[in-house]
């Protein structure tokens, strides 16, 4: 856990490969010492090493005493009487739960769009009228279709009645065609007997023509009958027609109304759109509440500040993200040692640098009397530099 995000430092070897290639060099501009400008451009150079490494140290130091600041701060609330110590923590507890609360909130899986959401919060004293005429649009929708499949049914069975009337018609026919073929040869028979043959043909002929009148008034009959039932096959199919046109007329405009719906409002049907609503008046409460906890986070966490800035801390806001070392004594424990360690490696740092920044010091000194050089602009430097080192 830290306070602040913590600066890079350079690696130490490198500082020990620039610190060697430096002294080479001065070796060699030592060796060309009759060369003036070079000198004073090697010294330049060294100097602005030494500035940047001057500044990285000012850095270093600065962070330096942060961080003894806030372990100051961290001592001076360990040392707080109970009492104090529970002011405190009531109000960094209350700055912890509503960071949690907040964080479940923005970590919590969404069972509805931020689309549909604008969506429907534009309309929403529509929806519940949307959702009730989308139902009852799709019940009607789903009767119309039986009706239609119903008279689809109907048109059909009486189209295949008139069929099966005209195919018994077509054999009527054919059968007194060769009923009064039989009758014909029957005759022609009796005839025969009668006169060829001097039979007695009464019996015969009453019989022929009995059976001949029967047959073919059962076959008028029945002819007359199917006629009858054509028409009536040929009436109601043409009535199931006219229905169901009428039907389909009445579906395909209760289907565009519900295909309207669906693709406004993004679902397949009204049990999904009453669903989307239900999503909704969550969403809507929870947005109210994670409103409600910000408000409440605003508040808990300007009280902690109050209360901390009460006891003359070097940084009482950076506490309201570490409510939690106010609550749990293991994790300040842990911030504390975390300080701890970084101010030690700082110090290590800072040491090295002043250290490597005194040796690049007394070359350039040894240099300038050497060479008896002395500008205001690097004794402006080397003045500058002095005030960080000692």
């Amino acid at each position: 856990m830290g306070f602040f995000k913590r600066k890079k430092q350079k690696r130490q070897e490198e500082e020990r490969i620039r610190k060697e290639n430096l002294i080479a060099g001065v070796e060699g501009v030592l060796e060309d010492a009759f060369d003036k400008k070079k000198v004073q451009s090697y010294i330049m150079n060294c100097c602005e090493q030494m500035a940047e490494a001057n500044k990285e140290l000012e850095e270093e130091q600065a962070e330096y005493r942060i961080i003894t600041e806030y372990l100051n701060d961290i001592q001076t609330i360990e040392n707080l009487p109970d009492e104090e110590m529970g002011e405190v923590r009531g109000a960094a507890e209350s700055v912890q739960s509503l960071n949690r609360q907040r964080d479940e909130y923005q970590n919590s899986e969404k069972k509805i769009s931020d689309v549909q959401f604008v969506q429907i919060q534009q309309e929403e004293e529509k929806i519940p009228d949307a959702i009730n005429r989308l139902k009852s649009n799709e019940a009607y929708q789903n009767k119309v279709k039986k009706d239609m499949n119903y008279l689809e049914g109907e048109k059909t069975e009486w189209y295949y009645n008139k069929y099966d009337l005209l195919h018994q018609q077509k054999i009527l026919k054919n059968a007194s065609f060769v009923l009064l073929g039989l009758v014909i040869i029957s005759m022609a028979v009796i005839l025969v007997l009668q006169i060829g043959f001097r039979e007695d043909t009464a019996y015969a002929w009453i019989s022929v023509i009995f059976i001949a009148a029967v047959c073919g008034f059962g076959i008028y009959f029945k002819m007359a009958y199917n006629e009858t039932e054509i028409r009536r096959s040929e009436v109601n199919m043409n009535h199931a027609i006219v229905l169901l046109n009428k039907v389909k007329f009445k579906y395909v405009s209760v289907t565009n109304a519900v295909d309207y719906a669906r693709e406004k409002y993004h679902v397949k049907n009204a049990y999904e759109f009453n669903y989307l609503w239900e999503q909704y008046l969550n969403e809507v409460k929870e947005r109210e509440k994670f409103r409600q906890a910000n408000e409440d986070l605003q508040y808990f966490s300007k009280k902690l500040i109050r209360i901390l800035n009460g006891y003359r801390l070097y940084d009482a806001g950076v506490w309201v993200n570490q409510a939690s070392a106010l609550v749990d004594k293991k994790e300040m424990v842990e911030v504390k040692h975390n300080l701890i360690v970084r101010r030690q490696k700082l110090r290590s740092q800072i040491e090295y640098n002043v250290e490597n920044i005194k040796n690049r010091r007394r070359e350039v000194d040894e240099i300038l009397v050497k060479e008896k050089i002395d500008t205001p602009q690097i004794r402006q430097i080397i003045r500058s530099i002095d005030k960080n080192i000692g």
